[in-house]
Parts: structure tokens; sequence; C-alpha cells
């Protein structure tokens, strides 16, 4: 008798944070959603302020999860998320790198499509007036930093701390991400709506979509446990956005494809080979979350 309440305590404490972030993770890549029928700036920059809203009621949710789950911890709320200082400048330069080396392929692509070559592409990046040109364009905004800022606070932030004494730190970088994949399926009924493709099209487009997000999410997962900073799955985040699916299909019907499918091995290798060394939890420090933790895992 004394098992079977445990166990149904054991639920309720995991069914409630999971329940209450979905709710938020509806409202967040509701009001995120690239489709055309919100690409006017009045409408982005009103969807923008939305979000910010309902994302900032993540920490709330996170502080009554624990009182009511009767989880104390010695840091503060915003610690436990992943905002916080000590090991701020590896966590923000390190996983940067990491999804950098991961996309060389399309890079290296991206540089041979510039008339200009690598230079050009390298001048595209330093250019300041290129920069201010972006901050000013409402979609460039919400793509590079109101998605990734939000959504990762929402999925990241206050996700993760109530899940892990419910799943464990290793399977919650695959328990997670589902959520994350699954909320991004709302632009099946958009598109639907607005008769932009044939249905075939549409559910395929969305399973891609639901693919890559997933594969995105568990990464991010893994960086905000070993790095405990909320930074790094943000700029990993924006950079992801930034760059799109890799084409692989492109790659292999252009004169260059040897040079280039190397250059996406190369970076797929060196990416796995640093994976670990570059998210030592050494050079972060102790991480919140992984004091949740019923067991210590690699991840931790």
């Amino acid at each position: 008798m004394l098992a079977d309440k445990a166990k149904m305590t054991r639920f309720a404490v995991c069914r409630s944070p999971v329940l209450s972030c979905k709710r938020q993770d509806i409202a967040v890549l509701g009001r995120t959603s690239t489709q055309s029928v919100g690409d006017h700036p009045r409408v982005i920059k009103r969807r923008s302020v939305s979000v910010f809203l309902v994302s900032a009621v993540s920490p709330a949710c996170v502080k009554l999860w624990m009182h009511w789950a009767d989880i104390t911890v010695e840091e503060s709320l915003w610690e436990l998320m992943g905002v916080r200082l000590k090991g701020f400048l590896p966590a923000s330069v390190l996983p940067l790198l990491l999804i950098t080396f991961f996309y060389l392929g399309p890079l290296v692509q991206s540089a041979l499509d510039n008339p200009d070559g690598f230079s050009g592409e390298l001048h595209s990046a330093l250019d300041v007036q290129s920069w201010r040109m972006c901050v000013q364009d409402a979609a460039w905004l919400r793509s590079q930093v109101v998605a990734p800022v939000t959504e990762e606070l929402v999925f990241r932030g206050a996700m993760l701390p109530m899940l892990v004494p419910c799943t464990g730190a290793t399977a919650v970088i695959f328990i997670a991400p589902l959520f994350f994949g699954v909320a991004h399926l709302h632009h099946i009924i958009e598109e639907l709506h607005l008769g932009k493709d044939n249905v075939r099209a549409i559910f395929l487009g969305a399973g891609i979509q639901f693919l890559y997000t997933t594969v995105f999410g568990v990464f991010a997962a893994f960086i905000f446990l070993r790095t405990g900073h909320i930074v790094g799955p943000v700029l990993c985040h924006s950079f992801c956005n930034s760059q799109g699916l890799p084409d692989i299909g492109s790659a292999l019907s252009r004169p260059q494809r040897s040079a280039v499918l190397i250059c996406y091995l190369t970076g797929v290798l060196l990416f796995l080979v640093v994976l670990f060394p570059f998210t030592d939890p050494f050079l972060y420090g102790a991480r919140p979350v992984c004091s949740l933790a019923a067991s210590q895992a690699l991840e931790c």
C-alpha cells in the first residue's frame, strides 16, 4: 500500500511539471511562428512582446513546483534555470564553437556560393552596417533573438529541472526534446489553413521539422546539463536558426562535391571528438540542476 502511494506521489510530481510546461510550450511556439501570415513587422512585434510575457511565467512555474514537491536547493531559482555568472564565458564560447564544427560543411558550401569566397563571407559576418540592418529587422530579431531566448528558457531552463528528479539526468536528454519537437507541429494547422501546399507535402515537411527540432533539443539538453548554463543552448539555437537544415542534396549536385562532403564529414568528426572535452563540468563549476538527479549520471 505504501509502495502504491509512493508511486502515485511520484506520478503526480512528474505529471504536474510536464503539463504546466506543455501549456507554456504551446503558447510560446504559437507566438513565435515563422509563417508568412505573421511576417508583418507590426504582428511580429506584438507577438514578440506576448511571447516574452508568457515565457516570463516559467520561473514562477518552477518555483511553485519546487514548493509543491517540497524540493530545496542551495542555489537561487535563476541559477537552477541556468542563469548564472560562474563559467559564463566558456559556456558562451565552447558550445557555439561545437555547433560551428558540426556546420563546417554548410559553412564551406555557403562560402563557395559567395562570389567573393571565404573573404566575402568573413566580411559579411564582421560588417557593422549589416548587423545594424539585422537588428532593425523584426523578422530577424524574432528568429535570432526572441525565439531562442524564450524557447530555451521554457524548454531547457524550466522543463529540465522539473523533469530531472523524475527521469534522471540521462533519460531527460531524450525525453524532454520530444515536447520541443511536438510543439513545433502547430505549423501543420497554419499551413493547412493557408492552403500553401498539398496535405502530403505539409505533413512530410512537419515530420522533417519534428526530427530536426528533436535532434537539436537532445543537443541543447545535453549542453544545459553538462554546463549548467542556459546561454549555450540559446546561442546554439540562434546559430541553427540562421543556418537552417544542412542542404546535403545541394552539396551532392555541385562540381566541388568531394571537397564539400569531406568538410561535412570533418565537421561531424570534430564535433564528436570535442563534444565531451568542451562540455567538461570542470570548466563550469557546480551545476545546480544536477543536484536534483537521484543518481549522478555521465551528464552530471
